[in-house]
């Protein structure tokens, strides 16, 4: 895989990889996004690299684009599954689309996992640094965690270059929910049930010990 060449904006020494298929990830999700996931997309990739570098980890710029720039694909309707979680609907997007390109099964693999489990907290940290970032640079967008410990200057340009809108909070709530509402059964035990909550008053949440206790097992 090729490394990070100067054809972006270099933050603290981080661009996009200037490669062929870097270029063409750029290309298909700008056609195929809106610009307010775009943005958001490109941000986690400077993030999750920013992130790698503080914790002096190695990884693959290039996987570290692809995962960051599919992560969210699967909010798009032709990308969403009837019944998958959008998660895993983003991660198909991403081995098809990378697979059809000559990628490796082993790097396939780890942008795969990067991209369904970047809304489950607690564990990716744990992974290969490829999926850790993933999570590290959407965490930081959406969630302002480890918001700290990135320097004002790295904020700021990434936020010129990607811009922010001063609504995103509220504009990237919708995205999500405008992306899994038509299939609510697949936010159980997940994060984003907690936005069909907040959007939804007719919204009724999975449980999991009322899912123990009706099964069919007798005791």
């Amino acid at each position: 895989m090729a490394s990070a060449l100067q054809n972006s904006a270099a933050i603290s020494r981080i661009t996009i990889p200037d490669s062929p298929l870097a270029h063409e990830i750029t290309e298909f999700i700008r056609d195929t996004e809106s610009p307010l996931l775009f943005n958001h997309s490109s941000r986690v990739y400077y993030f999750g690299a920013l992130a790698g570098k503080q914790r002096g980890l190695r990884f693959d710029p290039e996987l570290l684009y692809a995962g960051a720039m599919f992560h969210d694909i699967g909010l798009v309707p032709a990308y969403s599954s009837p019944h998958d979680r959008f998660e895993v609907d983003g991660a198909n997007a991403a081995r098809s689309f990378l697979k059809s390109r000559g990628i490796n099964p082993q790097d396939l693999d780890i942008v795969w996992t990067a991209i369904a489990l970047h809304t489950t907290p607690g564990i990716p940290q744990y992974m290969h640094p490829v999926i850790a970032l993933v999570t590290a640079g959407v965490e930081m967008d959406v969630l302002g965690i480890a918001y700290s410990q990135y320097d004002n200057a790295d904020r700021e340009a990434v936020v010129r270059a990607y811009p922010r809108p001063i609504h995103f909070k509220e504009e990237i709530l919708q995205a999500f929910y405008d992306g899994i509402r038509r299939k609510p059964e697949t936010t159980f035990g997940n994060v984003k049930g907690d936005v069909l909550a907040d959007k939804d008053p007719a919204f009724v949440r999975g449980n999991f010990c009322s899912v123990i206790r009706n099964s069919a097992w007798h005791g």
